[in-house]
């Protein structure tokens, strides 16, 4: 697949759209959990923000997971406001496509689901995901508290142990505090929930990570 490097390289604030103010209109309600997948949430549940690759798998891998109570798909770690997904494919805004995880931390631990991401994709394709090229696809954990943070930049060091004992090469995922979420079309939401044979292209390397107390 070739790709233009436009896809490949993060914009500029010069090069990137111009966006909009108006926040995408959504369905508040997650087509699996019936849980809201706006805020506001209850008091006690978390929040949780991941790219790994196409969100239309990556969605479903955080809603299959006990403890998470709902889930969204959308775009953050750009630069335009409020993108449709057409400009996020065009690599144009900078965004990532994400997966937003309201999780109850009673029953699903933060590690819980660092341990889900770093074994369900690739995290060391660069802007890429197995067939997907391009900016969009980028491997990152997009943090929501400072405990968060230390835990995610733990977790990096710790699984590299297990990729580089298994041969594979360094981690590029990005971890950074996470910036505007912004959501992505509503049909796009649980997308393999409504279509369960839609295309998913997520597949992790088979290396385990062993437990991690974050």
């Amino acid at each position: 697949m070739i790709l233009s490097s436009k896809k490949l390289t993060l914009p500029t604030i010069e090069q990137a759209l111009s966006g909009r103010q108006t926040p995408m209109s959504i369905n508040n309600q997650h087509f699996v959990t019936e849980q809201p997948i706006a805020p506001p949430f209850a008091a006690h549940l978390q929040q949780a923000i991941f790219g790994l690759g196409c969100f239309w798998g990556a969605e479903r891998k955080f809603w299959q997971q006990s403890g998470v109570v709902s889930t969204a798909v959308g775009y953050c770690a750009g630069i335009t406001p409020n993108p449709s997904y057409d400009e996020v494919c065009t690599g144009l805004t900078g965004h990532n496509e994400v997966v937003l995880v309201i999780f109850d931390p009673t029953l699903c631990a933060y590690g819980d689901l660092l341990t889900l991401f770093w074994t369900s994709h690739n995290p060391t394709q660069g802007m890429r995901q197995g067939n997907d090229g391009g900016t969009q696809y980028r491997s990152g954990i997009y943090t929501c508290t400072d405990r968060q943070l230390i835990a995610a930049q733990a977790s990096r060091v710790h699984y590299q142990q297990a990729l580089t004992a298994a041969g594979f090469a360094l981690i590029t995922t990005e971890i950074m505090p996470a910036p505007v979420f912004y959501y992505a079309e509503t049909y796009h939401q649980q997308y393999l929930a409504k279509d369960p044979s839609g295309y998913c292209g997520l597949n992790g390397l088979g290396v385990a990570m062993s437990v991690l107390n974050v």
